[in-house]
């Protein structure tokens, strides 16, 4: 896929003085609600409304959205307000009828994202078109598979793109409802730096209590903007109540969020921060270099089980490790999670190493 500013050019036209923002409901209840949070939202920071008219759910049996009759709904919204209307579309029929009803931007949501066929399906049929196109993260930490659903709708001749950052589902439990990851979507922007980068704090996070820290989070990263679920009555919404804020509240946000500025190169801050790299660098390579000798030693072990023919696991041993290794990284300001993340990989990290020597 080219690489060139063209591909943000879409961005540029809105003329901001800020970060892009797309905010709306969930989902599309009633013609009133859409109507009510668009008009709230028209003189604000926000420049696209999105509302979700069909609703991929996890389980049957929850509500799958209103289906073609919101789209009339934003067709009005957009009349009233003059704000673009975005929507999440995930077969060749929702582009085929978001098309039909004019909607400006339509993103693959991050469960299409994780099937090539249907992003291609979605691809094929928005050849050439001159509308928005946005493609979330899959559900999965796959950066390819994130990469792969961008190149299809760059093949298929759609130059406004643009990708949504909501982060990774994770089996463990931890404080958000998808793990950011935010190295992936940095490496997503490294790879791809003219590409409009936006982050979906509602999703990341699940809970309203947080949107506001991980959208500054995403900002002091250099985010070109934010997606942010909001509703006229979050508590009773029909979908996802927990994650969405009202439009009081949004522009709250707003006015507390930094946008921190781009450094000259011939700056003070510049040679600073370019002294503190170079201590980050360092460390870098003391921590694999300590890594590797930590292994060397796991391989030592190995040797030792297999000549005694002792099990590669041994559970006492290594919950006293994780134990302590808890306690003495909050001594050093480092989270719970943190610590069970790194010294769970490291484990298993041993634990191959052993394996090989065992099976050898």
């Amino acid at each position: 896929m080219e690489n060139n500013k063209q591909m943000r050019k879409w961005l540029d036209d809105f003329n901001l003085n800020h970060p892009l923002v797309i905010a709306g409901p969930c989902s599309a209840e009633t013609e009133e609600q859409v109507l009510k949070i668009a008009n709230e939202l028209k003189n604000s920071d926000v420049s696209i409304f999105r509302a979700g008219i069909w609703k991929p759910r996890t389980r049957p049996g929850g509500f799958e959205g209103v289906g073609e009759i919101g789209l009339k709904w934003l067709q009005k919204a957009k009349a009233e307000t003059g704000l673009l209307m975005a929507i999440e579309v995930a077969n060749a029929n929702h582009v085929k009828l978001a098309l039909e009803h004019d909607i400006d931007v339509l993103w693959i949501g991050a469960r299409t994202t994780v099937n090539p066929f249907a992003v291609q399906e979605i691809a094929d049929a928005l050849n050439g078109t001159d509308k928005i196109v946005l493609v979330k993260n899959p559900v999965n930490p796959d950066l390819a598979l994130w990469i792969g659903g961008v190149e299809r709708l760059y093949k298929a001749n759609i130059k406004k793109l643009g990708v949504i950052h909501r982060g990774f589902s994770t089996y463990e439990k931890t404080k958000y409802r998808n793990n950011p990851e935010w190295q992936i979507a940095i490496d997503f922007q490294s790879k791809f730096p003219d590409l409009p980068l936006i982050c979906d704090p509602s999703h990341i996070t699940g809970n309203r209590k947080m949107i506001q820290e991980v959208s500054q989070q995403a900002l002091d990263l250099n985010y070109d903007g934010l997606i942010i679920e909001t509703h006229i009555d979050p508590d009773n919404a029909w979908s996802d109540a927990a994650q969405q804020v009202t439009p009081s509240v949004l522009k709250n946000i707003f006015k507390d969020l930094r946008v921190r500025k781009e450094s000259d190169n011939a700056d003070d801050f510049t040679k600073n921060m370019n002294k503190k790299r170079t201590q980050i660098d360092e460390y870098d390579a003391k921590l694999l270099e300590i890594l590797g000798k930590r292994m060397k030693v796991a391989d030592e072990i190995g040797l030792l089980k297999k000549e005694k023919n002792v099990a590669i696991l041994q559970n006492k041993r290594w919950n006293e490790i994780l134990g302590k290794m808890i306690l003495d990284g909050e001594e050093k300001g480092l989270s719970e999670e943190f610590i069970l993340k790194l010294f769970k990989a490291i484990h298993q990290e041993s634990i191959n190493h052993q394996e090989k020597i065992i099976n050898k």
